[in-house]
């Protein structure tokens, strides 16, 4: 059994880093052989609509046609992987863009635009999703965030055909030092005790999320 772990994240060993790390850890106790990409470590662009994946007559084999340092990682995840786990922070109400970009890189080649819609991957990957956030679940309700991440859900579902879980983490440390920025509308003090206090619960709870994933891959 094999997952793959994403990660959207410029920081290596931030918040969403670390608690994709406890769920590909949480993947590799159910017996899974995990990898972990850093997407800020590849050179790659987002979906360029040439619709060379659509074109009647050529080999529908679910891979992006772009050949850029993505393109390895679509090939592995398609042909070997049995499940995906996604990490990313959310920035300005969304996931970040290389996310984005890899998504769409992801599900848009083996979509088939058929009535209903369907995928010409040859099985099922399950996936999770983990969203990071420097704001609270109240803030998080409040924006709207929740419609992005069924709509995300609902198209891993369409075009990978497996389950698909979302895990966030609320109100995050974003600064190792908060004094040294610019900082008015959020208390340093409870940012500090909460990554103290709570986050060791976060990664509990991410280590189990992977475990989940990994057993829905197993059947």
């Amino acid at each position: 059994m094999i997952v793959i772990g994403i990660n959207g994240s410029p920081r290596k060993n931030g918040n969403t880093s670390t608690l994709l790390t406890k769920a590909l850890e949480g993947a590799a106790s159910k017996g899974a052989d995990t990898e972990l990409v850093h997407l800020y470590d590849l050179s790659f662009k987002g979906c360029s609509s040439c619709l060379a994946c659509k074109l009647i007559g050529r080999s529908q084999n679910g891979i992006c046609v772009q050949k850029d340092d993505l393109n390895p990682i679509l090939k592995k995840i398609v042909n070997k992987a049995d499940g995906l786990l996604l990490g990313t922070p959310i920035y300005f109400g969304s996931m970040i863009g290389e996310m984005r970009s890899f998504i769409e890189r992801l599900l848009y080649a083996p979509l088939v635009y058929t009535m209903p819609p369907r995928s010409v991957l040859p099985r099922k990957i399950n996936a999770g999703i983990i969203y990071t956030m420097n704001i609270t679940e109240e803030m998080c309700d409040e924006c709207g965030l929740r419609t992005m991440f069924k709509s995300t859900e609902d198209s891993f579902r369409i075009i990978l055909g497996g389950g698909v879980e979302t895990f966030c983490c609320y109100d995050t440390c974003q600064f190792p030092d908060y004094s040294k920025v610019v900082m008015e509308y959020m208390d340093p003090v409870k940012k500090v005790q909460r990554r103290e206090q709570v986050f060791p619960t976060d990664c509990r709870k991410a280590f189990e999320f992977g475990c989940r994933v990994t057993s829905k891959s197993g059947h």
